[in-house]
């Protein structure tokens, strides 16, 4: 989507480490694994789909 992490995270309103380790997969503290709850893969779909941010 050429979006920066930043601009990603911006998008769906969290914080980069939180946009970070999500792409990751595990928290930066403890390397535990992340999971995507359902409200954030949407949003997910719906940015890679084109829909703007309210």
């Amino acid at each position: 989507m050429r979006y920066t992490q930043q601009q990603a995270a911006d998008a769906m309103g969290v914080r980069l480490t939180a946009y970070q380790e999500w792409e990751r997969g595990a928290r930066f503290r403890d390397n535990r694994p992340v999971e995507i709850d359902r409200r954030t893969s949407l949003a997910c779909a719906a940015l890679a789909a084109g829909i703007e941010p309210l």
